[in-house]
């Protein structure tokens, strides 16, 4: 039997209709019947947008890339599947949330750096007939491990799970899912790309304090990365979770993960935190034997990452945010982090303490967006419930 699923629509003349999926045995979204919400299925919408675009079923402006369903209330079909009365890109995306793997690529990314630690000696020190290339040779085995990374996700996208199309998408499908991807993308890439610029105005600030703190400012940032591993881990693991979620309407279940995640983030960081703070001198003494670069680090040390659970928090909601299709809310979020608060912070800070002030500057700034980050992802999340409500 096929499903239909759930909602309740007035129509002219006083009518009501409602349907239900309860009791049905489909699943929403598979709309070829195989079992299974995935690939094959979001192409098969995207077919009937092509054949149905324009044309006498489509009530709509024809080359849209959407087809507008005639009378609505009475003519429900499974390829609608957010039940707006549209076959659209949306439809298309709410059967891609639903495919996740992030498996594969969490082995790829190992892969890649094991290659690359493999190619390192042989291209750095040289190996037979490869001479030796110094750094030269580092940046060649990087590029070579980066290469077969690529090729094995190409093996996986197109072979083993078959995500890529072997055609090429018509003109409106081709514009359709472009612009849900740039929608998407580019404030992602813009929120992505605050980090660096950020992190240059930083280093520019405290070499105001000369080469011994730009150095120590380094080790810092370095230590920030492997510390930070776990939140990196989550919030590769969270989007598709959220948006599988999303796709079958579970706003509850989205909510309880990143509520479990963040408080997680928070009981993990501080442990990391306790180990850094006890063991600071002997981290300093492993990247350092210049005891004014070794105190600064340990003033880092002892600051710095008793803020990391906070800037968890912050890169959770953020991929929570993109994972619920609002790019702009994550990307404003960004701005103020880094523009309104980080480093105008940090700089305030330096002036009135010097680098003690510097990074407290930095530790409140956390703080801060940690606290507003989760009220916009909590208020994102209250409409979007208002919404599913109203439809």
């Amino acid at each position: 039997m096929t499903a239909i699923f759930g909602g309740a629509y007035d129509v002219p003349g006083g009518g009501r209709y409602i349907y239900s999926s309860i009791g049905f045995d489909a699943i929403q979204g598979d709309v070829n019947g195989d079992g299974a919400v995935d690939e094959a299925d979001a192409t098969q919408i995207q077919g009937i947008i092509a054949l149905l675009d324009g044309g006498a079923l489509d009530a709509g402006v024809g080359g849209d890339g959407a087809v507008h369903l005639h009378d609505f209330a009475s003519n429900f079909t499974v390829y609608d599947v957010t039940n707006d009365g549209v076959i659209d890109a949306d439809d298309v995306n709410a059967v891609l949330r639903a495919n996740g793997d992030t498996r594969t690529p969490s082995i790829l990314m190992a892969a890649a750096g094991l290659i690359n630690a493999g190619l390192d000696p042989i291209f750095i020190f040289g190996f037979g007939p490869i001479p030796a290339m110094g750094i030269q040779g580092a940046a060649v085995a990087t590029l070579l491990s980066w290469i077969a990374g690529v090729i094995f996700l190409f093996y996986f996208l197109a072979i083993r799970h078959e995500l890529i199309h072997k055609g090429l998408p018509t003109g409106p499908v081709f514009r359709t899912s472009a612009r849900e991807m740039l929608r998407i993308g580019v404030p992602a890439s813009g929120a992505n790309m605050m980090t660096p610029i950020a992190a240059g105005i930083m280093t520019a600030i405290i070499a105001g304090y000369g080469e011994t703190a730009v150095a120590a400012f380094g080790v810092g940032s370095r230590m920030e990365s492997i510390a930070c591993m776990v939140i990196l881990a989550l919030s590769s693991t969270l989007p598709p979770f959220v948006s599988q979620n999303l796709g079958a309407g579970k706003l509850d279940r989205i909510e309880q993960a990143c509520r479990q995640s963040i408080r997680f983030v928070l009981g993990w960081q501080l442990l990391v935190y306790v180990v850094m703070a006890l063991g600071a001198s002997l981290i300093a003494w492993v990247f350092t034997r210049d005891e004014e670069v070794a105190d600064i680090i340990r003033l880092y040390i002892w600051i710095m990452p008793l803020s990391y659970g906070m800037q968890g928090v912050i890169i959770l909601c953020n991929s929570a945010l993109n994972a619920i299709h609002r790019p702009m809310v994550a990307l404003y979020l960004s701005i103020a982090r880094f523009f309104v608060l980080y480093v105008p912070l940090a700089w305030l800070g330096s002036q009135m303490a010097g680098l003690t002030g510097f990074f407290m500057g930095a530790f409140t700034a956390n703080v801060l967006m940690a606290a507003l980050s989760w009220y916009c992802f909590r208020r994102v999340m209250a409409v979007e419930r208002s919404q599913m409500i109203a439809v």
